[in-house]
């Protein structure tokens, strides 16, 4: 067991490595084999309210320094990465239950995101702008909004936590992380670890690891955070918004998805299927972006199921550590339970299981379910893991309405030999983002990230960020003099 988990143990709190004083611990287990990781006693609200105390306290030099020392961090940090990427992956194995494949590609986008937090450290200009008012001068400054909560995942916990962390800190913030309950070494611990050892001044990052039943709305009641940064669930994320408008703070939210890969018919049949089979089970399907449903013109419906059928039936599911599995433990015994759920209540609705995966403790091998009622709420929610749902339609008309029948609005793909013609496709989908000829899984550091309906408020991502994590102030100056009426 790597020693980041008897090390990280802890809060991380003013720059100090801390134990908790909460009355009970957040046990940390290993999805696939229950071995325990780790014992963390947890934060309490006043525990909370250091962090976000020390933060504030840290952020007022830290945004007055200059924006090119600033960024030497953020180098730093990569020089980290590289050289801990070997105990990094191990780390993210064992606590996420991600296979090797998921491992390379969370470090390689949490590489890109400190790349671009180099840069976005440079970002935030400012602009003098005319004013009616003889000799008067107006100028709007970019500025730190001071103290960012962020509140990550489970299923991509280091890759999710420095996507805001890092940006919040470039633009001259101080942040509080609180991750996931279950990934709390990969989504937090380990992030200030490698902050800390890249010379950020202590203060400026602290991890709370706790639990809503020990601090309630503590995290984002508090009156120190101006933003909060959360990803998750949208009935979480429903109850942070209300919070944050409740107390007159910023919210960005990154919720879930029911997304949609569709196949017209006059798509490259073999190119979808990869597409379709990557989007679905990446990470064995927990992933919001995932394709929940793959629609597919009737006239080749037939075809293509008897090769997405048969891909399907090659991923191998298995412990995380080798290499040849694709399909590792999902999170948790009640996540494996729900979509056991899941699965039988579609079959019960009159769906038919192409593929009948079995479910082992959190080992829950690939279904594939096609039938399921046009009427079912099935085809509406998010399902987060490897349960895919085939749906044919008759005519691009069809597809888009059955596409946008959800309360989601994340991702999605669509499949055509006619570029233009997916383009005018994707402009019918009420969603954040949608991708031609690709999979559905996408994220890149300049490209606003986001959804629409329950799939989120806000973007991140390039310019985005700097208008999550900065706000602009107004500085007149009259050169000459005003004129009052009295």
């Amino acid at each position: 067991m790597s020693s980041y988990f008897t090390d990280l143990a802890q809060q991380y709190i003013d720059g100090e490595w801390r134990p908790g004083t909460g009355s009970w611990d957040i046990i940390d287990f290993n999805p696939y084999d229950g071995e325990k990781l780790a014992s963390i006693t947890i934060a309490t609200v006043e525990e909370v309210d250091d962090a976000y105390r020390a933060a504030e306290r840290a952020q007022k030099k830290w945004g007055a320094t200059n924006a090119y020392a600033r960024r030497a961090v953020f180098e730093k940090a990569l020089a980290v990465i590289d050289e801990r990427e070997a105990e990094i992956t191990d780390v993210i194995i064992a606590e996420l239950g991600g296979t090797r494949l998921k491992a390379a590609f969370e470090l390689h986008l949490v590489r890109e995101f400190l790349r671009e937090a180099v840069q976005l450290a440079l970002r935030p200009e400012g602009k003098i702008i005319p004013s009616p008012v003889d000799g008067k001068e107006n100028r709007l400054y970019r500025v730190p909004v001071g103290v960012v909560g962020v509140i990550s995942p489970f299923n991509f916990p280091f890759l999710l936590s420095v996507k805001s962390v890092a940006p919040a800190l470039a633009l001259g913030n101080g942040v509080v992380l609180k991750p996931h309950q279950n990934t709390p070494i990969v989504g937090g611990s380990l992030v200030a670890k490698i902050f800390e050892e890249a010379g950020l001044p202590g203060g400026l990052l602290n991890v709370v690891i706790t639990d809503i039943a020990e601090i309630g709305d503590a995290f984002i009641e508090h009156p120190v955070p101006k933003v909060i940064s959360f990803t998750g669930s949208d009935k979480v994320g429903r109850h942070v918004a209300t919070v944050c408008a409740a107390n007159f703070k910023r919210s960005v939210l990154e919720l879930g998805g029911n997304s949609a890969l569709v196949v017209l018919e006059d798509a490259d049949i073999d190119y979808a299927v990869d597409a379709a089979v990557f989007s679905r089970y990446v990470h064995q399907g927990q992933v919001c972006m995932a394709a929940n449903r793959v629609l597919v013109d009737r006239s080749i419906e037939a075809e293509f199921t008897e090769k997405f059928v048969a891909k399907v039936r090659t991923l191998k599911t298995g412990d995380p550590r080798d290499p040849q599995t694709v399909i590792g433990p999902v999170i948790n015994a009640s996540q494996a339970d729900a979509l056991s759920g899941v699965v039988e209540q579609a079959i019960t609705e009159g769906a038919t299981a192409l593929v009948r995966g079995t479910t082992t403790d959190n080992l829950v091998e690939p279904s594939v379910l096609t039938g399921v009622p046009a009427g079912s709420d099935l085809l509406r929610q998010e399902v987060f893991g490897p349960v895919v749902f085939l749906v044919p339609f008759d005519g691009e008309e069809e597809a888009v309405r059955i596409v946008n029948d959800t309360p989601y609005g994340l991702s999605g793909a669509v499949h055509t030999a006619d570029v233009e013609r997916g383009v005018n496709f994707a402009r019918q989908i009420d969603t954040g983002m949608f991708h031609v000829n690709d999979g559905t899984v996408h994220d890149e550091p300049l490209v606003p990230f986001g959804g629409e309906k329950h799939s989120g408020i806000g973007r991140l991502n390039g310019e985005t960020t700097v208008d999550a994590f900065t706000t602009t102030k107004w500085i007149s100056v009259q050169h000459g003099r005003s004129r009052f009426p009295f």
